[in-house]
């Protein structure tokens, strides 16, 4: 239930806007580096959720102009050979950005793979080096979803220094960057996760509040 202080983020309106915004910066950038930009997303297995997340990463690198140079393996594939691929795609001159889709069936070292992409091309910003430079607040490649969030405030004029920020859940993709984002930007930030107790009542004090869970 809404209250009048209450207000409705559309998300979905600002990622059109950024998508347009995007696909002109790109055709304006295409002819001074005489290619399209590229993005890898290597996926391992038939995760539905995955699948799913990759399928709408291609979709839209085709409508911006990004070429997709996605890989699909099979379960029985070796960490070695995931290995080699990125190493292959860290020297390639037409890709830009790699990312490996998480999470990784089990028996991979998924944190080793991620510290085999070269930095620069990093754009989940996983890699020990962003992250650090994430914890230190200097300029790198951030995670997704989390720059997602605090773009969407931003879009919105929404102030969150000093505000109470409870962000519920803990994993390296999302809530520890987005708490790392929100305290940058000086909100009061608590991070909760399944253990914490009386979670509806520390959700309840938030004057932000961002679910990174399910």
């Amino acid at each position: 239930m809404t209250t009048p202080t209450d207000r409705l983020l559309d998300g979905k309106a600002l990622a059109q806007k950024m998508q347009d915004a995007l696909q002109l910066k790109i055709a304006q950038l295409q002819p001074q580096i005489g290619r399209q930009p590229g993005l890898a997303v290597l996926m391992v297995g038939d995760n539905p959720a995955s699948a799913a997340y990759v399928g709408g990463k291609e979709k839209a690198c085709a409508k911006v102009g990004i070429r997709s140079f996605g890989q699909h393996f099979p379960t029985d594939v070796s960490q070695e050979k995931l290995t080699s691929i990125i190493h292959e795609l860290n020297a390639d001159d037409r890709v830009d950005g790699i990312l490996v889709q998480l999470p990784l069936p089990d028996g991979f070292d998924s944190v080793a793979l991620l510290h085999e992409i070269a930095p620069h091309k990093d754009v989940d910003g996983l890699h020990a080096l962003n992250l650090g430079k994430l914890v230190r607040g200097e300029p790198g490649l951030q995670s997704c979803t989390p720059a997602g969030v605090m773009r969407l405030l931003s879009e919105y004029q929404l102030d969150v220094r000093g505000k109470h920020a409870v962000v519920v859940g803990r994993s390296i993709l999302v809530g520890k960057p987005l708490a790392l984002m929100l305290l940058a930007a000086d909100a009061t930030v608590t991070i909760a996760h399944s253990r914490t107790p009386d979670l509806a009542a520390v959700c309840r004090s938030a004057d932000i509040l961002v679910a990174a869970v399910g």
